[in-house]
């Protein structure tokens, strides 16, 4: 994906606003954060799309502007958190960018740098806050950073509380917890954009990350949630999941479009579809990435 940067960053946010289908606040408070991450699930996916297309993940903030704005796209969580912050720093909000590591299905933590989350703090003294639009299925609403009660939200009930390893101190970091499980530990110590690169490269080349054993597209809906994962669309509303295969390149390419907004003029390469192929024809060659300088 080549997109033409043609507008300067103040022009940007106000097209920002836009797509996500929000007014510019008339207080830097904390609703105003909490109508701004529940736009923002609800328009820009969460999708790891570009690695499938051999497209470079480029960690500056005009060039994912141009994406995620300009070219309608979604990003992984780097991509979508870093122009959050954007915006609210144009609007008035402070914000840091904090690295975490997700807490995998076989009880361990991820590489360092494996996730990026926002430390915001509203103009109206209300305190220090997590923002997250880019976690996939994760809270709606931000979660208090100071507060180690549970924080009640849409997608279940919430808690930040401090790591530790042992019974031993986890270095000041915080695990924030969902329905009692552990999602991801965070450090408290504000990175630069550029320190994510090595875990945006990782996560683009590793066979062991997620990203790139299949392409995935979700985002959160009014009633639920809508995902596009490979060639199977899951949707689900009110609790019900429902799945649907789709058959073709035309099918996929079309669903993108419709339920996500995302125009490709290519089905992203899906690992899955080369396992057992017994058609004789070769499986499909992943483009090469260097590592970041």
């Amino acid at each position: 994906m080549e997109v033409e940067i043609i507008w300067g960053t103040m022009g940007a946010m106000d097209d920002y606003l836009r797509r996500i289908g929000a007014d510019r606040p008339a207080r830097v408070d904390i609703e105003a954060l909490r109508e701004l991450q529940l736009r923002h699930l609800r328009t820009v996916p969460f999708e790891n799309l570009s690695v499938h297309l051999g497209e470079e993940i480029v960690l500056e903030e005009r060039p994912l502007l141009a994406k995620i704005v300009q070219a309608r796209r979604g990003g992984i969580c780097y991509e979508v958190n870093a122009t959050f912050a954007a915006l609210l720093r144009d609007l008035g909000f402070t914000v840091r960018l904090l690295a975490g590591r997700v807490h995998t299905a076989d009880g361990r933590w991820g590489i360092p740098y494996d996730h990026m989350a926002l430390l915001v703090e509203p103009a109206d003294g209300s305190g220090r806050w997590v923002a997250d639009v880019g976690f996939g299925e994760h809270a709606h609403h931000p979660l208090a950073l100071d507060d180690r009660a549970e924080q009640s939200d849409p997608a279940g009930s919430f808690r930040i509380v401090e790591a530790s390893e042992g019974g031993a101190s986890g270095h000041g970091d915080l695990d924030v917890l969902r329905d009692g499980e552990p999602q991801y530990r965070l450090e408290t110590r504000p990175r630069e954009l550029a320190d994510f690169r090595s875990g945006a490269w990782w996560h683009s080349t590793s066979p062991v990350s997620n990203f790139t054993r299949s392409p995935v597209c979700t985002r959160l809906t009014a009633d639920g949630r809508i995902t596009l994962s490979g060639r199977t669309l899951v949707t689900t509303e009110h609790g019900e999941r429902h799945e649907e295969l789709l058959v073709d390149d035309g099918e996929i390419l079309a669903a993108y479009q419709e339920h996500f907004g995302v125009r490709l003029d290519r089905v992203p390469a899906d690992p899955r579809d080369d396992v057992g192929r017994t058609d004789g024809r070769p499986a499909r060659a992943r483009p090469e990435r260097r590592p970041p300088a």
